[in-house]
């Protein structure tokens, strides 16, 4: 659907990808839970349409809000869940009390991360992504700068 020029019908889906209807349809309820795709009219034909977001900084937004919804938070919550747990328990190994509340940091961590990431205009973003490994070498040179100081 994303490299369609038109949008399609579920059965022409079925047809060029030559798999059940079944699985069209599930599947085309699925990206549309994740608004990565809507359906719309075609004149002149009653059956429904689907065209798929082309904008592919809408599309991996999207992706990666709906991984953050449906993977990190509730992992952050059993965690909470699990530390609170153990916080009080002395029959819990300190070692594993430890563990958990460095799983919960490291989980808030990468969390607070996203928030901030997709909070941040498309072009500093895409100057991030080109940046790549280079900002992990200017970090690393500012750091050695402040403990040649020391």
């Amino acid at each position: 659907m994303y490299a369609s020029k038109q949008p399609l019908a579920a059965e022409d889906i079925a047809d060029a990808l030559g798999i059940a209807r079944s699985n069209v349809s599930n599947s085309l309820r699925e990206l549309q839970t994740w608004n990565l795709i809507r359906p719309v009219p075609v004149l002149g034909d009653r059956r429904t349409f689907y065209q798929a977001e082309t904008d592919l900084w809408t599309l991996v937004s999207r992706i990666a809000a709906g991984r953050k919804a449906r993977e990190l938070d509730p992992a952050t919550a059993a965690l909470r869940q699990c530390v609170e747990m153990c916080r009080d328990d002395e029959s819990v190994d300190p070692v594993i009390q430890l563990r958990l509340r460095e799983m919960l940091d490291f989980i808030e961590r990468i969390s607070r991360w996203y928030d901030q990431m997709i909070a941040l205009p498309r072009a500093t973003i895409a100057t991030l992504i080109k940046l790549g490994g280079g900002i992990a070498r200017l970090l690393d040179r500012g750091g050695r700068k402040s403990r040649d100081l020391s």
